[in-house]
C-alpha cells in the first residue's frame, strides 16, 4: 500500500495549536477572548458610530439609512441560516466550525475597512454603501460569527469547560461594545472628526488586528465533538464518511424539543428587548431624567449609566462560571431575572431620578449577567440532547438561528422603537430637556428604555423555571460516547 498523501488540513501552519483533551486557560484566552474580540470590534465600532459616520462625514440621509438596515436583514438572516448549513456540511479535520473562521480572517478583515474607501459622491456612493454594508452584515459578519458560535458546543462536551468558553466568548462581546460606546466616541471626536481620511485609515489598523486575531482563533482552538468522528488517528477515509445531515432531518429534530423551543423564545426575548433598550437610551437620558444632578449634560448621564450597567457585570464575570458550575446554569440564570426585573421596576417607578434609575440598571445589568454569559452554553447542552435523542447534530441549523436573532434584533429594535416614538408625538425638533416632550412621549421612552426588558425579563424567567436539560445530561453524553465506540468497532 502507497503512502497515504498528507491533508492539508495536517499542515503544521494549518494544524490546531491545542493538543490537550481538556480546555485550558491559554485556550480559553487566546481562542475565546482575544480571538472574538479582535474580530469583533469593527462590529463594535459598528453599533455605536457607524450612524454617525454614514450620516455626518459622509452626508448620507437619515432617510436612505432608515430603510438600508431594515431592507439588510432580510439578506443577514438568509445568509445565516445558508452559513449554518455551509458549516453543517462542512467535514475535514479541522472540523467544521474552524475553516470557516480562518475564512473570516479575510473576508471580516477585508468587509470591515469597505465602507471607508467611498469613492465618489451622490447616487455612485448610496450603492457603493449600500452594497459594501451588506458585505459585512450579508456575508463576512455571519460566516464569522455563525462559526464563532458553532465553536462552543463543538468544542467540548464537559459542561463546566463549555461554561467557562461561552463565558470568555460573550465578555469578548460585551468588551468590544464597550469600546465602541465608551472608548471609541473620544477617539472619533478628538481626532478624527469630519475627516474621511483619517476614519479611513483608524478602521484600516481596525481590519489588520482582526485579520491577525482571528488566525490566532483559528490556531489555539479544537473541535474535540466533531473529531469524535475521525478515529484512530487514521483519516484516509474518515471524511467522505461523515453523514451529512438535511436541513428536513435537522429541523425535524428540533422542532420536536421543547427545551429547544424555550432556549430560543428565550433568546427572542431578552435579545431584542435589549435592542430597543439600547437604541433608547440617548433619548431617555434627553429627555426624561431630571439632569441638575450632572448640570443638564445628557451626555454625562449617559456615561453614568452605561457604567452602572458596566461595571456589575465586569465584577459578575468572575461569579457566574462557578455559581453556574455548583447550582447549574438555568438556576442562576433564574435567580439572576429576577434580580434584574426588581432593578427594571426600580429604574421604572422613579425614572426622572438619575440615581434611583442608576441604580436600578445596575440590578438590571447584574442580574442579567447569568444570561449573557451563559446563553451559549445552555443552547450547547440542548445541541447534545438532540444528539441522544435523534442521533444528529444540530450545530449549524442552531447556531445560525441564534446569530439572525442577534443580527435582527438592532434594525427590528430599532423600527419598534421608532413606531412607540411616533405614537407618542415625539417631536425632535424641541428644544432638549426633561419636560420638554409631552409625558406620553416620555412614557414612550420610559417604556423603551426600561420596561419591555424588565418584561421581557419577567418572562424569560418563568421560561427558564422549565429548562431542566441540565438534570440527566451528563447520562446522556456518555450514552453518546458508548454509541460513538459501538459505531466505531462496527465500521
Amino acid at each position: 500500500m502507497g503512502k497515504r498523501e498528507k491533508d492539508i488540513w495536517e499542515n503544521p501552519f494549518l494544524s490546531s495549536g491545542i493538543k490537550t483533551d481538556n480546555v485550558r486557560l491559554p485556550e480559553m484566552i487566546i481562542g475565546y477572548l482575544i480571538g472574538p474580540f479582535g474580530a469583533l470590534l469593527s462590529s463594535g465600532i459598528f453599533t455605536s458610530m457607524l450612524q454617525k459616520y454614514l450620516n455626518e462625514v459622509l452626508g448620507l440621509s437619515n432617510g436612505f439609512l432608515t430603510v438600508l438596515p431594515l431592507i439588510s436583514t432580510i439578506f443577514i438572516i438568509i445568509a445565516n441560516l445558508l452559513v449554518g448549513q455551509l458549516i453543517e456540511s462542512t467535514h475535514v479535520l479541522a472540523g467544521k466550525a474552524r475553516p470557516w473562521i480562518l475564512l473570516s480572517a479575510f473576508t471580516l478583515s477585508i468587509a470591515s475597512v469597505l465602507m471607508f474607501i467611498v469613492p465618489a459622491n451622490g447616487t455612485a456612493r448610496m450603492i457603493w454603501i449600500a452594497v459594501s454594508y451588506n458585505l459585512y452584515y450579508s456575508v463576512a459578519y455571519p460566516i464569522y460569527n455563525t462559526a464563532n458560535s458553532t465553536l462552543v458546543p463543538v468544542s467540548t462536551r464537559n459542561t463546566k469547560e463549555r461554561g467557562a468558553i461561552a463565558s470568555f466568548t460573550n465578555v469578548a462581546g460585551l468588551g468590544v461594545m464597550g469600546t465602541g460606546s465608551m472608548v471609541f466616541p473620544i477617539l472619533a471626536s478628538n481626532l478624527l472628526k469630519d475627516n474621511q481620511h483619517n476614519w479611513f485609515l483608524v478602521m484600516l489598523a481596525v481590519a489588520i488586528i482582526t485579520a491577525m486575531t482571528i488566525f490566532l482563533q483559528f490556531k489555539f482552538t479544537r473541535e474535540r465533538v466533531t473529531e469524535e468522528n475521525f478515529s484512530g488517528g487514521n483519516h484516509e477515509n474518515d471524511e467522505n464518511e461523515v453523514k451529512t445531515v438535511s436541513v428536513k432531518e435537522q429541523l425535524s429534530a428540533v422542532a420536536s424539543e421543547k427545551w429547544w423551543w424555550i432556549i430560543i423564545i428565550f433568546y427572542l426575548l431578552f435579545q431584542w428587548s435589549g435592542a430597543i433598550k439600547n437604541g433608547s437610551m440617548t433619548q431617555f437620558c434627553e429627555w426624561v431624567l431630571n439632569l441638575d444632578i450632572v448640570g443638564n449634560d445628557w451626555g454625562i448621564a449617559q456615561t453614568i449609566l452605561s457604567i452602572a450597567g458596566a461595571v456589575p457585570m465586569a465584577v459578575a464575570a468572575v461569579f457566574v462560571v462557578p455559581l453556574a458550575n455548583r447550582f447549574g446554569k438555568a438556576k442562576v440564570t433564574f435567580a439572576g431575572l429576577v434580580i434584574g426585573a426588581i432593578g427594571g421596576a426600580l429604574a421604572g417607578f422613579f425614572n426622572h431620578n438619575i440615581v434611583m434609575v442608576g441604580i436600578g440598571v445596575g440590578l438590571k445589568c447584574l442580574g442579567s449577567s447569568p444570561a449573557c454569559y451563559m446563553i451559549l452554553a445552555m443552547l450547547a447542552d440542548v445541541i447534545d440532547h438532540i444528539e441522544y435523542k435523534s442521533g444528529i447534530r444540530t450545530d449549524g441549523l442552531t447556531m445560525s438561528i441564534y446569530s439572525s436573532l442577534m443580527v435582527a434584533a438592532s434594525p427590528i429594535g430599532t423600527s419598534i422603537m421608532n413606531a412607540l416614538l411616533t405614537g407618542s408625538g415625539f417631536d425632535k425638533n424641541l428644544v432638549f430637556g426633561q419636560g420638554a416632550q409631552s409625558m406620553a412621549a416620555q412614557n414612550a421612552l420610559t417604556v423603551s428604555y426600561i420596561w419591555i426588558e424588565t418584561i421581557a425579563y419577567a418572562c424569560c424567567a418563568i421560561l427558564i423555571m422549565f429548562f431542566t436539560v441540565e438534570k440527566n445530561l451528563v447520562k446522556e453524553q456518555q450514552e453518546i460516547a458508548k454509541r460513538k465506540v459501538l459505531s466505531s468497532n462496527n465500521s
